[in-house]
Formats: C-alpha cells, sequence, structure tokens
C-alpha cells in the first residue's frame, strides 16, 4: 500500500476540460503501463493511493480525467467510483458496447476492495489468479459469485482517516490495463505532499 500523500495538481475542472477535448476530437490512445507481476512490486508500484482529501470534486475529476484518457480506446470501458459509504459518485462508459455484465463485474471488484482493503489486481496476484483457492480461502461457499479477483478496483484513502475512503474501477479491458490506467492517471494528475 502506498504511504506516500498525494495531492491534485490541477484546479478544479481540469478533468472536465480534458473529458470535454477527448469527446470533441480521437486522439491516439495513450499507452497504458501495465503493473508489475509480482505481489511486492505492484504494493511498491500503486496498490492503493493515500490523498490528502478526496471530495466529490476530487471524484468527478479523477472520473473525467480517466474518460479522457479512455476515450480514444478502440474497446469500451465502464468507469465507477464510489465512495465507502456506498454512494457511487461517478459513472460513464466511454462508447457504446457497455453491458450490464459490466456493472456485475463493478459490483464484484468493489465488494472485493470493501471487504479486504487491497486492489484487486493485489487480490488477484497473490491467489495466482485461482477464484477456487480465494473462495476456498475465506470460505465463501455460495457468496464467492459477489467478488472478483481481476485487476481494475483500486482503494483511495485519505491521511488520517481510518479505512477507505472510496474505490476506484475500470471495467472492459484486459485486467492488468484496467488496474494500470487508473495508476497512470492518478500518477499523472496527482503529487506528493511536500514535507512541512
Amino acid at each position: 500500500m502506498s504511504t506516500q500523500t498525494l495531492h491534485r495538481l490541477n484546479p478544479v475542472g481540469h478533468g472536465l476540460e480534458a473529458a470535454l477535448v477527448a469527446s470533441r476530437k480521437t486522439p491516439e490512445p495513450a499507452k497504458i503501463t501495465l503493473p508489475p507481476k509480482k505481489l511486492d512490486e505492484l504494493t511498491a508500484a500503486g496498490d492503493s493511493f493515500t490523498f490528502d482529501a478526496f471530495t466529490t470534486q476530487d471524484a468527478h475529476e479523477l472520473g473525467h480525467l480517466l474518460y479522457a484518457r479512455l476515450a480514444p480506446h478502440p474497446r469500451p470501458v465502464l468507469i465507477n467510483i464510489t465512495l465507502a459509504s456506498g454512494l457511487t459518485v461517478f459513472q460513464t462508459t466511454t462508447g457504446p458496447g457497455i453491458h450490464r455484465d459490466n456493472e456485475n463485474w463493478v459490483a464484484r471488484k468493489r465488494n472485493t476492495v470493501f471487504r479486504w482493503g487491497a486492489a484487486t489486481y493485489a487480490m488477484h496476484l497473490k491467489f495466482e489468479g485461482n477464484e477456487a483457492a480465494f473462495a476456498s480461502k475465506f470460505m465463501l461457499g455460495d457468496e464467492a459469485g459477489q467478488y472478483a479477483i481481476h485487476g481494475g478496483a483500486i482503494p483511495i484513502r485519505v491521511a488520517n482517516v481510518e479505512g477507505i475512503v472510496a474505490v476506484v474501477i475500470v471495467s472492459g479491458l484486459a485486467q492488468a490495463e484496467d488496474h494500470g490506467v487508473i495508476v497512470d492517471v492518478v500518477k499523472e494528475n496527482w503529487g506528493p505532499v511536500e514535507e512541512k
């Protein structure tokens, strides 16, 4: 888990402007940095983020920046940001072709993050993608279908606040890309809080 506290680098509205530009013209899709394939390396590279604050404005900024980054991608995706209270504060798709199944994946990924406090890609690496081993370890039984250990959901924490405050989810790409694009967008638009 990242312990470095991050703050938003751009003013409110920057994400919306980027989303508007992306919706008006079709730039080449940006390359997505794939996450490490070893759990300890993933933890060091970004399996969660700690911000100095995470308001609904911040959620909208992050959601719009993800949209701007993913709109040119040939595969449509579903982007979702949900608070720990269960309230979805941002959700959109990048184009036609999203199915109800994507919402099911979003819900399953979100459930995993909130229950285990870890990114779904980290859980995937921990269990080597073996969903049966995952379900057996936690004795999930019939409720196993409520959880997914496929990349694309990352916990958001706030400095000096106990627990996870939100989860950001991408569904529709390969799981490593779902995870990687979130990490890319956060690292490009949030920077370390300077020590006083």
